[in-house]
Parts: C-alpha cells; sequence; structure tokens
C-alpha cells in the first residue's frame, strides 16, 4: 500500500516543477520537452539494462505513434491550464479521466451503463460545476475546457493502450510513447514562434526539470507497478486520489492558491465520482 501512496504523491507533484519552470520563463512546450526527454533517456537506460530489447513491428510502431499523439496533446493541454488557474485544481479536474474511459468503452465497444456509472456522472458533473463557480480567480472556464480536452485525450490514450498495445513492459511502452511526443511538443513550439527548445539556463532550473522527468514520471511509474502486483488494481486506483489532493495542499503551501469552502465541496464531489466508479469495478490505469 505504500508504495500506491507514494506513487499518488510523486504524480501530484506535477504542478510544483512547471511553475517553477515558468517562473523561470519557459513555455509549457519547452517544459515538457525537457520533462519526456529525460525521463525517455532515463527509461531507455532501464530497458537497454534489463535486455527486453527496443525492436518494434510495423503495427507498433503505428500503434505507439497514435499514444505519443495522443499523451502530447494531453500533456500539452494540462500544462497550458497551470498558467490560468489554480493548479491544484486543474489536477482535480483532470482526475475524471477514468469517467471519461468508462464513457468511451460505453458508446464505442459496448458496455453497459451502470448505475454506478451514471451516478459518478452526476456528481462528476456537479463538482466541475462548483469548480467553474468558484469566483475566487482562481477558476477560469479556458482553464477547464484545457484540463477536460486534457482528461479527454488521456482517456482516448487509456483505451487504446489496453485494446491495441505492445505486449511490452511499462518502461518500454512508455519509452517510445515519450519518444514519439517529443517532436509533437517541438512542432507545437515551433507554430508558437519558438524555433528551439528554451535553454535551461540556471542549475534549480536544470534540477526543476530533471525533478519533473524522475519523480511524477519515472518514479511514479515503478511504484504504480510494484503496488498494482503487491494490491491490485482497484486498491492502487483508489489511492490514486492522493494526485490531486496532494497538487491541491502544496498550490495552498507554497504556490498562494485559494481554497474556499465551494472549491473543497467541488473538489470532494469529483473524488466521490472517480472512487465510486473505481470500487464498481472500472479499473483504468496510468501508463
Amino acid at each position: 500500500m505504500a508504495c500506491g501512496i507514494a506513487a499518488a504523491v510523486c504524480y501530484g507533484m506535477n504542478p510544483l516543477g512547471a511553475t517553477a519552470l515558468y517562473a523561470g520563463g519557459l513555455t509549457p512546450d519547452s517544459a515538457l520537452f525537457y520533462r519526456y526527454g529525460f525521463a525517455a533517456l532515463l527509461l531507455g537506460v532501464g530497458v537497454a539494462a534489463s535486455g527486453e530489447g527496443f525492436r518494434l513491428t510495423r503495427r507498433e510502431v503505428g500503434v505507439l505513434a497514435s499514444l505519443g499523439a495522443l499523451f502530447a496533446v494531453s500533456s500539452l493541454t494540462f500544462f497550458e491550464s497551470f498558467r490560468v488557474m489554480d493548479t491544484g485544481l486543474a489536477c482535480t479536474i483532470l482526475f475524471v479521466y477514468p469517467l471519461m474511459v468508462a464513457g468511451v468503452m460505453t458508446a464505442f465497444f459496448g458496455e453497459r451503463l451502470t448505475w454506478a456509472m451514471g451516478t459518478a456522472l452526476a456528481l462528476a458533473l456537479g463538482g466541475i460545476a462548483l469548480l467553474c463557480k468558484g469566483g475566487d480567480g482562481g477558476v477560469s472556464v479556458l482553464g477547464v475546457t484545457l484540463v477536460l480536452v486534457s482528461a479527454l485525450t488521456y482517456a482516448l490514450y487509456i483505451v487504446v493502450v489496453n485494446r491495441a498495445a505492445p505486449r511490452a513492459s511499462a518502461a518500454k511502452l512508455t519509452f517510445y510513447v515519450m519518444l514519439f511526443c517529443l517532436p509533437l511538443v517541438l512542432a507545437h513550439e515551433a507554430l508558437a514562434g519558438q524555433a528551439l527548445p528554451q535553454p535551461l539556463t540556471t542549475l534549480p532550473m536544470f534540477l526543476w526539470a530533471l525533478m519533473l522527468a524522475v519523480v511524477p514520471t519515472v518514479l511514479s511509474l515503478v511504484l504504480m507497478a510494484m503496488a498494482v502486483r503487491l494490491v491490485g488494481s482497484t486498491p492502487t486506483a483508489v489511492m490514486g486520489a492522493l494526485e490531486p489532493l496532494t497538487a491541491v495542499a502544496l498550490g495552498v503551501a507554497l504556490l498562494g492558491e485559494a481554497l474556499t469552502p465551494r472549491l473543497c465541496v467541488g473538489i470532494a464531489l469529483i473524488l466521490a465520482a472517480v472512487t465510486l466508479i473505481t470500487l464498481a469495478g472500472a479499473k483504468p490505469a496510468r501508463a
């Protein structure tokens, strides 16, 4: 259980590293480039050391390229949201992705709409509505839209992983997904007028970028895999509720973000919705 808790807490540290890099002048594109570049390097070393090998079939290349595109869109919209809304709220809204996975499976793969799914959807929509009506300057319609796009593309990513991903270790799968993410992040930055990633000009910026690659990416992945093996996927998914709670706590304690009673109720409704659908049997896991 400790591994699942640690994995969730590690993943909840995404906003801390991102906002530190933004304060140093980096764009979300550059922050993601360094996060995934460093993480791919570390994971590549791990795959090589394991002896698994890097070989792919033509079909696997196509699937992994699609996963990379979905993951890139999800990451870019999520990190962009940090610039227009409180990071803790962004992480909480992102946590509706298991509901979106269940919705996609119902709409396109014939899974039955259950009472738990309907109740969870109502709770989540109520929670998001409360967050949007926070009225304290920490919530923006643009920010909520960006996070919902991020959650939807991440839900599609999970569906593709579960239905079509190559039979490979989590490390190898994530290595290639991040590798395919990098050119898309660079292309997005070029379209925004920045030809190359912004440089890490100071040691603190380098350390923050490395932290993003290690703690909420590689370390979170390893700890989650250990937790699933030790206690199962459902308890691990429930412990994932600590991800947004960690982000909210760090945002309030270190970033000066506001937390009103209305926002607390909205956060609680979203967490209740995700916990309900997870315990009812929908068990999407982060790849």
